[in-house]
């Protein structure tokens, strides 16, 4: 009999997930999901170079940035690819939420300069009348000043500070905003990395985000069920 839940005949779409893997460490990680899953095809696309693996099982492996002319060096994709995230590129990171923020400047996946700070602003509510549109012009206002506020701290950062890239996370539409400010026209000219789903930005949190914004995104699907 089918299992409950699941209509006869049909198997269970593969589970996602996402991790990041240091160029260094990238060699060592494929060897182990080869052990996992058996032998693999390796393809080398546009996208990033993708493993299949023989019980059905993929990953997709994306570099943190292109190669910009500074291509990786070795004799197949993953060593290529491992090559390319292990170059020491300078990032400066963005991560903004409701409940606070997180400004850096990495290299080599370390923060060598940062602030983060908290800034709240009060989530929606499901109230109506006068009291929603108050509410919202409050929200409204808290959402202002927090923008300006951590665009200036962003400043405050990247002053003085060489980097190739920006990393924007947490919200994207409050990250978005900030970086329309004009105190970092000049920043936000840069060529942006691969958006950052991050938490609260503590400063743990902004340290794991350097290390993974200059780190293998690995997008692994298992095999169908």
């Amino acid at each position: 009999m089918p299992h409950s839940g699941s209509p006869a005949g049909r198997s269970a779409p593969p589970s996602s997930r996402t991790a990041f893997v240091a160029g260094l460490r990238l060699a060592g990680w494929v060897e182990r999901f080869g052990a996992s899953h058996g032998a693999l095809a390796i393809e080398d696309n546009d996208d990033g170079v993708r493993l299949l693996a023989a019980d059905g099982a993929s990953a997709l492996l994306q570099p943190p940035w292109r190669n910009d002319g500074r291509p990786g060096r070795g004799p197949g994709p993953v060593e290529r690819l491992a090559s390319l995230a292990s170059q020491p590129r300078s990032l400066g990171l963005l991560l903004v939420r409701r409940g606070g923020y997180g400004v850096a400047v990495a290299s080599e996946g370390v923060v060598r300069a940062s602030k983060t700070g908290s800034k709240y602003v009060q989530s929606r509510t499901a109230a109506g009348g006068q009291s929603q549109q108050r509410f919202a012009r409050r929200r409204s206002n808290q959402a202002d000043a927090m923008v300006e506020a951590v665009a200036e701290q962003a400043r405050l950062v990247f002053n003085g500070q060489v980097f190739e890239y920006l990393v924007p996370g947490g919200d994207r539409a409050l990250a978005d905003q900030v970086l329309e400010q004009p105190v970092l026209k000049a920043y936000a000219r840069l060529p942006r990395l691969a958006y950052l789903d991050v938490p609260d930005p503590r400063a743990a949190v902004l340290r794991k985000a350097a290390a993974d914004a200059c780190a293998v995104r690995v997008t692994v699907n298992d095999p169908p069920v």
